[in-house]
């Protein structure tokens, strides 16, 4: 046998050290695997929530059309239930796997340790609710609108300057309130409710002149609640940013990245945009007032 030249020997020794490294090495994931801890943490149906194996899902009672329908959160219909029901599906539980709980408007983003997984109730993003809570991403770009009774001296307000003489009410917590203390800044001081329903049964009772409440609020309160009111103007967004709603969760929360990425994904597949469409179809533009 003749000896192997010392440039072969060298070139196998290369190979047996090359095909070592590449079997040490890290490998690529396979596609569609989850590559970190924090995507693993995504995998659908195995969320660390409240109940192993359940979404609790919260929100307030009563719950107000357009929102919920028939008071029932449960039942699929209104754009929050709908919306909640997407997300719940995106996050890998279906409708049997979602449990539904009470909570309060404003102690949904009162400080301390909540409750449920998420809260879907209204809840306007602010950097203040920050402060003591999560949210996701914004799942609705909404406006404040004003209601009053027809004929009314507040129907015929054209302006902001125009509601300053006025008695105006809103919901406590709400961004609603922010608008009349911060943007009408009346000369009376607004009248503070503890639920939508209670402030309405005042203007109603001509206790208030007007009320503020969101858009699509505004809009089913005219239509089907309060006949003889109408919409005097909606408020432009301030600073330039629209007002959103977003979920509520825990602070910290582990379910946060989660949540917004299934938000965001039913934004972009167009999912919300056509909840909206179902549910929010009747909430037509309104004059703005300035």
């Amino acid at each position: 046998m003749q000896p192997v030249p010392r440039a072969l020997r060298r070139a196998a020794v290369a190979v047996v050290l090359l095909t070592a490294a590449v079997g040490c090495a890290p490998q690529p994931e396979e596609a569609g695997k989850p590559s970190s801890p924090a995507a693993n943490a995504c995998e659908k149906g195995t969320l660390a929530t409240r109940t192993p194996g359940k979404l609790t899902i919260a929100t307030d009672e009563p719950a107000y059309e357009p929102w919920f329908k028939d008071d029932k959160p449960a039942n699929g219909k209104g754009y929050e239930s709908a919306v909640a029901y997407a997300v719940a599906e995106r996050l890998g539980y279906g409708k049997d796997k979602v449990a539904w709980q009470t909570v309060p408007f404003n102690k949904a983003f009162a400080p301390g340790e909540k409750t449920f997984d998420f809260d879907i109730n209204q809840v306007s993003v602010s950097q203040e609710r920050k402060k003591a809570v999560d949210f996701s991403s914004g799942y609705y770009d909404v406006r404040q609108a004003v209601v009053a009774l027809k004929g009314s001296k507040a129907a015929k307000a054209k302006s902001i300057a125009d509601l300053k003489g006025v008695k105006l009410g809103a919901q406590v917590g709400t961004t609603s309130l922010d608008y009349i203390d911060d943007v009408v800044k009346p000369e009376q001081a607004a009248a503070v409710y503890g639920k939508n329903d209670q402030a309405k049964s005042a203007l109603k009772n001509g206790q208030v002149d007007a009320i503020v409440v969101d858009l699509p609020t505004a809009f089913y309160i005219t239509g089907a609640e309060i006949t003889d009111a109408t919409i005097v103007g909606q408020f432009e967004n301030q600073g330039g940013t629209p007002e959103q709603f977003g979920l509520v969760l825990d602070k910290g929360s582990a379910l946060t990245s989660c949540v917004s990425r299934a938000v965001d994904d039913l934004r972009q597949d167009g999912t919300l945009a056509k909840i909206e469409q179902r549910w929010l179809s009747d909430a037509v533009d309104a004059p703005v007032l300035k």
